[in-house]
């Protein structure tokens, strides 16, 4: 491959994972809308959507390791091709979380407990998630290491939603519900909660990804 070629191809792969990152953040935001709205219709087109999410992984997947068995990139271009691959991994287990939230959409967990604000949450994570991405494009270390910061905030509210949820289980009064239909809707609730945490956790994941393709340190931004 004549080396403008090779150079090409290597920010078609950059631009190819931005692509990915965005209609994986669409993904993640409609199934927060079908959450906040209780959208059936919208929580399954997110459930249909993530067949081509997944297309997309094994496609790019592909990409890379036609350019490391190919062309054999070495130093700084090797380490991009690896943090590239696994980001994409970290996108695509993003998608599949956006599924999870879209079915916990098709059932009404909406008046389980009235002071958790999953859209609030959803929204950190998806902020959280879109500067992962837009530092992984810039090669922006410093944007990196503050993410890991954000992500102590989200930690923090997915604990205080999940004990307000704990909470208000225990003093409740279920009042016309089935007891074990209130006790399937915090289960759903607290596995939102949880799914949303890993959404950051993924994030941070393609922080220190891109902080190793930029730097070639072993850093952890933990």
């Amino acid at each position: 491959m004549p080396r403008e070629d090779y150079r090409a191809s290597l920010d078609d792969l950059r631009a190819n994972v931005e692509s990915m990152a965005e209609d994986v953040l669409k993904q993640l935001q409609h199934a927060l809308d079908a959450l906040d709205g209780d959208d059936h219709t919208l929580a399954r087109t997110v459930i249909d959507g993530d067949d081509h999410i997944n297309q997309q992984y094994l496609d790019l997947e592909s990409d890379c390791v036609d350019l490391i068995a190919l062309q054999q990139p070495v130093a700084s271009d090797l380490r991009f091709v690896v943090a590239s691959f696994k980001i994409l991994t970290d996108l695509e287990r993003i998608a599949d979380l956006a599924t999870n939230l879209a079915r916990y959409a098709l059932a009404d967990i909406s008046a389980i407990v009235s002071d958790v604000r999953i859209q609030e949450i959803g929204e950190t994570a998806v902020e959280q998630v879109r500067a992962a991405v837009d530092a992984y494009v810039a090669g922006d270390a410093d944007a990196c290491r503050a993410i890991a910061g954000h992500d102590d905030e989200l930690d923090t509210s997915c604990q205080t939603a999940s004990e307000a949820v704990v909470r208000e289980l225990i003093a409740s009064d279920p009042d016309g519900w089935e007891i074990e239909q209130r006790l399937d809707g915090v289960s759903r609730l607290l596995l939102t909660i949880r799914d949303l945490e890993r959404v950051g956790d993924h994030a941070v994941n393609i922080a220190a990804r891109t902080l190793y393709m930029d730097e070639g340190s072993p850093e952890l931004i933990y």
